[in-house]
């Protein structure tokens, strides 16, 4: 089992198509239009050929509600090979870690989307 894909409802589609394809290296494999509850949006699917993000835009700004003290999706991980070089990505992207750690087995760093979600992004040991 694994997971194929997150579904996240952005504010600006080709800004996130951006930040995610930038930062992880990840390609397009499909844009065009989705049919929501409010109607037809702007969307596309962002990974590799085994899982993606589904990314929506929104039809009103706003931002994503951040809070581990009731139900809801807290942040999402990605596995990455180089967490330093990840790390540079995020700064020239204008991302900022808020916490960052080592644990066995390997090293961890939280930041948030540009639509203010929260990232892990992780590297095992070898």
């Amino acid at each position: 089992m694994f997971l194929e894909h997150v579904n996240l409802t952005v504010s600006d589609l080709d800004r996130s198509v951006a930040f995610y394809r930038e930062l992880l290296d990840l390609h397009v494999r499909w844009q065009g239009k989705a049919l929501t509850g409010g109607g037809l949006v702007r969307a596309a699917h962002v990974g590799t050929d085994r899982c993606y993000l589904a990314l929506f835009e929104a039809g009103r700004p706003g931002r994503a509600a951040q809070d581990y003290s009731v139900a809801g999706v807290n942040h999402f991980g990605f596995v990455v090979e180089d967490l330093d070089g990840a790390t540079e990505r995020l700064a020239r992207l204008g991302a900022e870690p808020h916490l960052e750690a080592d644990y066995a087995p390997g090293r961890r760093l939280y930041f948030r989307d540009p639509d203010g979600v929260e990232v892990e992004l992780v590297e095992y040991d070898r």
